[in-house]
């Protein structure tokens, strides 16, 4: 996704959710029976409770918030009626903006449901703020299965997507024609699979996910991943001591091609054993475990030769949980791993990076932390947390220059400075995470997260795109017997590093010359969004969503300007 508005990845927040024990909970599309019978049994409900650090620690405040070009976080109340889950929802708005989705399901056996999701949206972008194009249009169609045995639990789901974008964000070398070709379109079709198993004994779950990606410029990427998870669990020790006994199974390959420039080809290739023991005494637990890693990896490219990688890695993993009380909850650990770089991934990051990138992993050594959280009477739960890291070839953007410098080039859309690669350095990383959760009143919930990381490198002078401080705020309000559906999100984000070029065009010299600046500023931000949806009938409701009502045009990457102050006002029908 791309940047021109001020948005998220799409995020609907449930005004009248039950009051479950996770200070952060983002909900994707309808996509499983809402009540299934005996499901979880006891032993995966303690499972759960005692791991609740998971779904909390090792997400960043804002790590899922990320502006994209055409629309604000879609912070859109849902109805939470059972009966009423199939819905289709059409919205127009400000800047050009049409907003269409859809969701249908339903049972076709008593155990068997299937269904399909279809989302649209697009936007003319910035017209008063560029002269070229900055339109875009995205959509997404998924459909999916989720079967239900006497052992288990089956989700299978295949679905298409597309970005259709420009890279407007030139700064550094203005085209001599308005109608330049800036277009990038990012094409993915993926097929994922999960099971759960209902008791843990040796199977405890599978998953299977997988995609394939090409772009407009040739790049094409497969991406496959399977990971298993076998167990023993809540088996006596001593006294009123429990263990659970797990060996984690995971294999991940990737293979990146790209058909431009120094036309790169990347494969990587990771196979992991995670054993672990976990010792549990009441709401208290310690868990003792190792991750055995192997990488296989290739790079090369027209300009060098091919490097092979073969190594072996061992990270650590230990953690140990005092349970005071259910309102002080101490804990502390350390663990690691490999995270292959993707193009996929990153583009998921940043859509506005090259057609041409070397891909390579990143290797947490070590990660110690160290926290507290707690659930204070089912009204506030909080999560604050430390680390320390020390990370190999951790990943940064950067911004890139021309590549071609002569005048008279004919000059393709991705050359005037207006495109991102991925650089690595190692160095060591400090984070702060604090989140909590508040339930004020019956029909109030009030969130906010703060994020605080510091790296430093051994090589690079700056560190790009990573700003200091992330802070988000929340709330969600119904009223008027559950008819009306109130959310507010604000996020702030400090001033971020990057590089830049300046280009110039000296006489009797055929080619620009380029000086670069390091230590180049993008700006900070707030950034406010509000949602209210109004159910007149049973089956029918009227929504209005406001994003980035501040109107700052701020810029996540240099260049490229997010959209002002976004309205947009709809219809949704459900059934």
């Amino acid at each position: 996704m791309s940047e021109l508005g001020a948005q998220i990845k799409e995020e609907q927040l449930i005004l009248n959710r039950k009051r479950e024990p996770e200070v952060k909970k983002i909900e994707k599309k309808k996509t499983s029976v809402i009540q299934e019978k005996n499901y979880p049994p006891d032993n995966k409900k303690k499972e759960d409770s005692l791991n609740l650090k998971y779904d909390i620690v090792n997400v960043p405040p804002v790590s899922n918030f990320k502006t994209t070009e055409i629309q604000g976080e879609d912070i859109s109340p849902k109805f939470s009626n059972d009966y009423q889950s199939n819905y289709f929802r059409l919205g127009y708005g400000n800047y050009g903006k049409f907003l269409a989705d859809a969701n249908i399901s339903g049972k076709i056996q008593e155990n068997v449901e299937i269904g399909a999701d279809a989302h649209y949206l697009s936007t003319n972008g910035l017209k008063k703020e560029y002269n070229w194009s900055s339109k875009q249009n995205e959509a997404k169609i998924d459909v999916f299965s989720n079967i239900y045995t006497e052992s288990g639990k089956f989700n299978i789901d295949a679905n298409y997507a597309f970005n259709n974008y420009n890279y407007y964000g030139i700064y550094a070398l203005t085209p001599s024609n308005n109608d330049v070709d800036l277009q990038q379109k990012v094409n993915k079709f993926s097929v994922n699979g999960y099971y759960d198993h209902y008791s843990n004994e040796i199977l405890n779950n599978v998953r299977v996910k997988s995609y394939f990606l090409s772009d407009h410029f040739g790049a094409s990427e497969n991406y496959a991943n399977l990971d298993v998870n076998l167990s023993k669990h809540d088996f006596s020790v001593y006294d009123d001591i429990t263990a659970n006994g797990d060996l984690g199974i995971n294999l991940e390959t990737v293979n990146s091609k790209f058909d431009i420039l120094n036309k790169n080809t990347n494969n990587q290739f990771n196979f992991t054993l995670s054993p672990k023991v976990t010792f549990y005494k009441g709401d208290s637990y310690l868990l003792i475990g190792s991750d055995f890693s192997f990488l296989n990896s290739k790079n090369s490219s027209n300009v060098t030769e091919e490097s092979k990688n073969n190594k072996f890695y061992w990270f650590p993993k230990a953690e140990v949980l005092v349970a005071a009380a259910d309102e002080f909850k101490f804990y502390g650990g350390i663990d690691g791993g490999l995270k292959l770089n993707t193009y996929g991934n990153l583009l998921d990051e940043n859509p506005f990076l090259i057609s041409d990138l070397t891909l390579t992993p990143t290797e947490t050594k070590y990660h110690f932390y160290f926290g507290l959280k707690g659930d204070v009477d089912q009204t506030f739960k909080y999560d604050v947390n430390a680390g320390f890291s020390k990370v190999n070839n951790a990943q940064f953007f950067y911004n890139n220059n021309l590549f071609d410098t002569n005048i008279s080039a004919d000059r393709q859309g991705y050359d005037y400075a207006n495109t991102f690669s991925s650089i690595y350095d190692n160095g060591t990383l400090m984070e702060v995470n604090g989140d909590l959760q508040a339930f004020p009143m019956e029909n109030l919930t009030v969130d906010a997260g703060l994020h605080f990381m510091k790296y430093k490198l051994d090589n690079l002078e700056e560190v790009y795109y990573k700003p200091l401080f992330q802070f988000n705020l929340g709330a969600k309000y119904t009223m008027l017997e559950k008819k009306l559906n109130l959310g507010f999100k604000a996020y702030f984000v400090t001033d971020r590093n990057s590089n830049s070029y300046e280009v110039s065009n000296i006489a009797a010299i055929p080619n620009y010359t380029t000086i670069e600046n390091k230590n180049e500023k993008v700006g900070g931000y707030a950034d406010l969004n509000l949602s209210a949806e109004y159910k007149i009938h049973k089956n029918f409701s009227i929504f209005a969503l406001g994003n980035n009502l501040l109107n700052a045009k701020y810029q996540n990457y240099l260049g490229y300007k997010v959209l002002g102050a976004q309205f947009l006002g709809g219809v949704k029908i459900t059934f």
